[in-house]
């Protein structure tokens, strides 16, 4: 009976073993296990890494709201993504959006997208969907309703993030063979600058936190944001290396440079911080890390190891002066400095994109190797995410400000988010 068993099993297999070829043809398994791997690195930077990273500088009344924020636009975002977001940032479409192509993600499924199945490339996509607009979270935390922010997000996302995806990386008029083609390796403007511009504009219009900037609003638990920290150190080489869709000479180059140019980039914070300050924070090493990680994002895949740390430490010491002079004088509440990071930094690692990209990378030519266009197309093409992302920004908090409120009554924000927004406390 075990033998028959067995000969029947073998041979159901056998009569299954054509359609399970057919179905990989054209597939490299190793390069799928690379990008599935790399979802699951890119998705661990928005839960656990963002969300204790910014969780960890907030004051202690308001971390579960901190956290949920980051923790929502993981389930949000999926869903945004599943029904309509993935065809309108990759189907066929005109130069600003794509079309429906992918709408319910019909016709997305095992067959090879490259040398990956097309649900490796749309899964692989949606976790940069999904860590963008919670970037955004740390200019308005601290005072914000969470119904407010569910509806921002979910707007921001369609209007400014997938049309964003669609013009750089879908077809549209800022990708390779658009009018203004910028180099964007894994999301200078898509993400960083989109998200940082964005931040700046929310923290303008909610206005700043009840007591900023007489009263301190010191973080809570460093600890939790150094963890969060590091743990979007390691994320990001799924974010950059990953974005070479093959585990290759690419990814490589890729992953090197992510590492140089965080390491560069606390090394200039820290130096910088140390001469003026008198003293290396903590808070400034990690921030500074983020920084650098931002900045290399769009050169990685176009850039060498020596040039990635002269972006890294160019990052780390503007981004300083972003956060601790440029936002002291203004006087603004970008709360966890979303804007200082994510939008100046991506600016400088577009711009310095266009400086060093080098041919024998990534196949194109910056301004160091007699390419002037391509650095006045990444100049460019960060004016225009700018304007974009500001006034889709601003037009979206209006609209939502009328429906629901943007921000938390006066007494709810004194006792915190935790507890008005939630029904709960972080430390009991």
């Amino acid at each position: 009976m075990r033998r028959l068993m067995r000969t029947c099993l073998l041979l159901v297999a056998a009569m299954a073993l054509p359609a399970t070829v057919a179905a990989q043809d054209g597939i490299d398994t190793g390069d799928n296990a690379w990008i599935l791997t790399s979802s699951a690195l890119v998705l661990m930077m928005t839960g656990p890494g963002l969300a204790l990273f910014y969780g960890g500088l907030v004051r202690k009344r308001n971390v579960l709201g901190t956290l949920m924020q980051s923790f929502a636009m993981m389930a949000l975002m999926t869903l945004l993504w599943a029904v309509y977001g993935y065809s309108l940032a990759f189907a066929e479409g005109n130069a600003f959006i794509g079309g429906l192509e992918y709408l319910f993600l019909n016709g997305v499924g095992m067959e090879p997208n490259g040398s990956i199945p097309h649900l490796t490339f749309m899964v692989f996509q949606l976790m940069f969907a999904i860590i963008t607009p919670a970037l955004i979270s740390g200019a308005f935390a601290e005072r914000m309703k969470f119904s407010a922010m569910l509806l921002f997000m979910a707007l921001w996302g369609t209007v400014v993030y997938f049309p964003m995806v669609h013009m750089v990386w879908g077809g549209g008029f800022m990708s390779g063979d658009g009018a203004i083609p910028c180099l964007d390796f894994a999301g200078g403007t898509v993400v960083h600058m989109s998200s940082g511009v964005a931040a700046l504009v929310i923290a303008l219009y909610i206005g700043r936190r009840r007591g900023f900037p007489s009263e301190a609003m010191r973080p809570h638990n460093l600890t939790l944001a150094f963890i969060g920290a590091c743990l979007l150190w390691v994320g990001w080489f799924g974010f950059n290396a990953g974005s070479a869709l093959a585990a290759d000479g690419l990814a490589a180059a890729a992953f090197v440079n992510t590492h140089f140019a965080a390491a560069a980039a606390v090394v200039g914070w820290l130096i910088v911080e140390w001469l003026r300050d008198g003293k290396p924070s903590v808070l400034g090493g990690i921030t500074g890390a983020v920084a650098g990680l931002v900045a290399v994002t769009p050169a990685s895949g176009f850039v060498n190891a020596m040039d990635s740390i002269l972006i890294g430490l160019v990052a780390g010491i503007v981004c300083y002066f972003a956060v601790a002079v440029v936002k002291a004088k203004f006087k603004y509440d970008d709360s966890l400095d979303a804007f200082g990071v994510h939008g100046v930094g991506g600016t400088v690692g577009a711009l310095l994109t266009g400086l060093f990209a080098r041919e024998a990378i990534g196949g194109a030519t910056g301004l160091l190797e007699g390419n002037t266009g391509q650095f006045v197309n990444n100049a460019l093409g960060s004016a225009l995410t700018w304007v974009f992302s500001a006034v889709a920004t601003f037009v979206i908090l209006k609209i939502v400000d009328a429906l629901v409120g943007v921000r938390v009554t006066a007494g709810d924000e004194s006792i915190g988010l935790d507890i008005s927004q939630h029904g709960e406390e972080a430390y009991n």
